[in-house]
């Protein structure tokens, strides 16, 4: 049984019961089985009366949704090749992405959407309303396209630190063996945390063969254009869940408490927002019970670096009887565990809420590796490392500290860039471009990117992640740390701040200097920030100096401060 057939006999399985659910104006709407395949049916008539056959491309352009679950579905059981778009993608990115996939048809959300398209790409096809996808009769269900391993399911385009993205080939062997990854991870995931003594074993992917139990409750909000974000959603679809999808990012507190998850996918940036709240609100309060909280999480962190002092149980013992369920329920009643990835995530983030009780899983892997690379066990899991090599994956450290995976979730290659797939394929070995180092036990770290990678003009190489990472923890009211000096003669750091703490005066830059003597002072003299400027905004990605997926766009940046940058060397360092 393919992963997509496996998906139509779970979605039968659970005929009346709610699979995917939307959050719109405080209100939720579900979709059960038997409504979502309804759906899927409706659409896979629609696209075979556009003359759509197997193998054609077809994009799709829109936020998430159950109607974007359904035509996504719909696509892959006709055979056809889905081009998966960001739905708040700049235009003329999105011009770049279609001209160089060429799809057969498109699907869109709305009108104003369609317009600015065929004003970038006036030879752009056929494009469709996402809603008229589903304006037909209904239609029988059948069984969807039999995919063969090789067959190809979705060319998914990288977001491109630098240069233009590239379409990554995604097929249907990469996938089906990345789902039955992510579902042994999470039924070991639900086993371990089963909030009844009734649960018993976690679900497997096929529908049908293990007893019945209440669904895993999940939430999702990023976008399902990723990879990651992607297979996600074919997980929970092949699983005993029910997922509650957000539908505006400015009111995901309020979503979570509809949804009451058990788990659910994050980037870093998300955790550190909510550790922020906390931790400002607990400190407005002040009095007895913020002295416990500070004291007891300062104990946390010498306990991770193996520096207990006497007191630190008595107060993690406190605070845990007094504070910690408080915090847990306001967070979710029914949280149980959080799935992090995209980049790498804070220690002092992991630990805090590991201190809570919330264990934080991480995952390693890239559009290129169809997702997960690498992911925590939920039994063996080490704070600061994203796991180990999923099942069936090599992974070893090549020149440089390197990366390199081979395995079944290894894609085959970039869309018509024979040249860039040789290279990232050299030796049989994908070449991910990330430096790391693996744990006795087998759990790796990330500790770098290569291309990112400064040479000063002494011939030393320096990672910047390192200590961009640990100006940030030095310096917790920061938004973000990026180190320059390529081809210079020293180190220099941009600094942002969030809110009003992004002033350049006096009293922030002697301590922003204080703290950068400290890091030096441990450092040998080619990894020491001899100069520093603060920039006065975030980086973001409506300015342009983020990906979609939150990850700094160091050329740009170094492009838009190029004078400021040049400014700090022509100053005498300090």
């Amino acid at each position: 049984m393919t992963f997509l057939e496996n998906i139509f006999a779970r979605l039968d399985h659970a005929a009346r019961a709610p699979v995917l659910r939307e959050v719109r104006e405080g209100k939720v709407v579900s979709a059960t089985g038997d409504e979502l395949l309804a759906m899927v049916g409706q659409a896979r008539d629609f696209l075979r009366s556009r003359g759509l056959k197997k193998g054609d491309r077809c994009a799709l352009h829109a936020a998430n949704s159950i109607r974007w679950a359904a035509i996504d579905l719909a696509m892959m059981a006709e055979g056809l090749i889905v081009v998966p778009l960001y739905a708040r993608q700049a235009p003329h990115e999105l011009a770049v992405v279609l001209k160089d996939s060429t799809p057969s048809h498109m699907i869109c959300a709305d009108s104003e959407s369609e317009a600015e398209i065929r004003r970038q790409w006036p030879e752009a096809p056929e494009i469709t309303l996402l809603e008229n996808a589903f304006a037909g009769r209904d239609a029988p269900v059948s069984l969807p396209y039999h995919h063969a391993d090789n067959d190809p399911l979705a060319i998914v385009y990288t977001s491109g630190t630098s240069g233009e993205p590239k379409g990554v080939v995604l097929n249907a062997g990469n996938v089906g063996h990345a789902l039955r990854c992510t579902n042994a991870r999470l039924d070991k995931l639900m086993s371990r945390i089963a909030v009844s003594a009734t649960h018993g074993p976690g679900f497997s992917s096929t529908a049908g063969s293990q007893p019945k139990r209440e669904p895993d409750r999940v939430f999702h909000y990023l976008p399902f254009c990723f990879a990651a974000s992607w297979i996600s959603l074919l997980t929970f679809l092949s699983r005993n869940s029910v997922t509650t999808l957000s539908t505006d990012l400015g009111k995901l507190s309020d979503e979570l408490k509809i949804a009451e998850p058990n788990y659910f996918v994050n980037v870093p940036t998300l955790l550190e927002r909510i550790r922020g709240k906390v931790e400002e609100s607990i400190r407005a309060r002040g009095g007895l019970p913020a002295r416990i909280f500070f004291r007891a999480q300062q104990g946390c962190l010498r306990r991770q670096r193996k520096k207990s002092r006497m007191l630190d149980s008595l107060y993690l013992s406190i605070a845990e009887s007094m504070i910690f369920p408080t915090i847990r329920k306001s967070l979710g009643p029914k949280l149980r565990a959080l799935i992090c990835g995209s980049a790498p995530l804070s220690v002092e983030t992991q630990l805090f809420f590991v201190m809570l009780g919330l264990p934080v899983l991480q995952v390693y892997g890239l559009t290129e590796t169809t997702g997960p690379c690498t992911m925590d066990d939920p039994e063996n899991y080490e704070v600061g490392r994203v796991g180990s090599a999923i099942p069936g994956v090599e992974m070893r450290v090549g020149e440089d500290g390197e990366i390199l995976a081979r395995g079944p979730n290894i894609f085959p290659g970039y869309w018509q860039r024979p040249a860039d797939t040789a290279r990232a394929l050299e030796g049989g070995w994908f070449h991910t471009g990330d430096q790391g180092e693996v744990s006795p036990n087998g759990n790796w770290r990330i500790t770098g990117r290569l291309k990112n990678l400064i040479i000063l003009n002494s011939g030393h190489n320096i990672a910047p992640e390192p200590i961009e990472e640990e100006l940030a923890r030095l310096l917790p009211d920061a938004k973000q740390v990026v180190l320059v000096g390529n081809q210079r003669s020293f180190l220099a750091a941009l600094i942002t701040f969030a809110g009003s703490n992004g002033s350049s005066n006096g009293t922030d830059r002697q301590r922003i200097q204080a703290i950068i003597d400290d890091i030096n002072e441990a450092s040998p003299h080619y990894k020491q920030i001899r100069a520093f400027h603060i920039v006065p905004e975030p980086f973001t990605l409506d300015n342009g100096l983020l990906t979609t997926m939150g990850k700094l766009k160091r050329d740009a940046i170094s492009a838009r401060f190029a004078a400021e940058i040049e400014r700090l060397y022509q100053k005498k360092p300090e």
